[in-house]
């Protein structure tokens, strides 16, 4: 571990909940010569389960990350924590998976190219060749991977290799209009993360804005969560809304829609990049 002040570390945790964890984790990072900048936790009364997410700095006489990961084992078999430690240092390596619509991907790029977004993008991969234009003008490879119910599985086994080969942290379906296999969302758990454009669990599907305009609706909204094996029911990581009335037509909701997806999947990818979001059986904690 670097003696760098400057650099950070993020040490997440998840066990089940019980006393001292808090003042056990603080105490170790202090021994460490660690400089604490956030913490946070939180104890679920219905799991039973804790999770916590502290941000430090090496001090100059914190010891290796070898040696540091040795030491804090110990304390993680003593309260069963599932548990890991993030270098600061390194960005996130996202690969986003789009279909025809271009709206998230646009704000995700421009979010990555001016900055705002710390991560690195090495690959664009869509089913359709239509918006090559746009992620070669931010400067990012573009992968035409066609697929069709015959050639599904081989689809997805190429872009799993890609996973591997580029060393893909986050898959990002930004308007991906394709129903993952559960043999890759399963390889994919945790990591993954869809925008559905509807307030989830209700207009599941194809069409949730017609479904919402036949139905009334008074409020619309998107859904950012993972994806599961089970279509549109992942752990949801983030959701907002936006008001509406009787003189929306459906275009009208979908031109509101595309607003509230870009913003609430650019919040669920950083809320996952800064490692955030821990997963508590099908639903998340995120600690702000």
């Amino acid at each position: 571990m670097s003696k760098d002040k400057q650099n950070h570390y993020t040490l997440t945790i998840s066990c089940p909940d019980t006393t001292g964890i808090v003042a056990k984790v603080a105490s170790f990072l202090a021994d460490q010569d660690a400089f604490i900048h956030e913490s946070a936790h939180f104890g679920d009364p219905i799991s039973k389960r804790f999770f916590m997410r502290s941000v430090f700095s090496a001090g100059s006489f914190t010891p290796g990350q070898e040696t540091f990961t040795q030491k804090f084992s110990k304390i993680a078999e003593r309260f069963q924590m599932v548990w890991g430690l993030h270098d600061a240092n390194r960005k996130p390596r996202l690969l986003i998976m789009v279909s025809k619509f271009d709206h998230c991907l646009n704000d995700l790029l421009y979010r990555y190219r001016t900055g705002d977004l710390p991560v690195e993008i090495p690959a664009v991969v869509s089913n359709h060749p239509d918006l090559a234009p746009l992620a070669e003008w931010h400067n990012v490879p573009f992968h035409h991977m066609p697929t069709s119910p015959e050639t599904k599985r081989e689809q997805e086994a190429a872009v799993l290799r890609m996973v591997d080969d580029l060393d893909i942290d986050l898959v990002v379906l930004a308007r991906y209009m394709q129903i993952l296999t559960p043999a890759m969302s399963d390889r994919l758990r945790g990591r993954c993360i869809n925008i559905h454009h509807s307030f989830l669990p209700g207009f599941k599907g194809a069409r949730p804005y017609h479904q919402a305009h036949t139905q009334g609706v008074k409020l619309i909204g998107a859904t950012a969560h993972y994806v599961s094996a089970d279509l549109d029911e992942g752990p949801i990581i983030d959701q907002a809304v936006e008001r509406v009335d009787h003189t929306y037509k459906p275009e009208d909701l979908v031109r509101v829609g595309r607003d509230i997806e870009n913003v609430v999947l650019a919040r669920a990818v950083r809320y996952h990049v800064e490692h955030r979001v821990l997963l508590n059986g099908n639903k998340t904690v995120i600690l702000r």
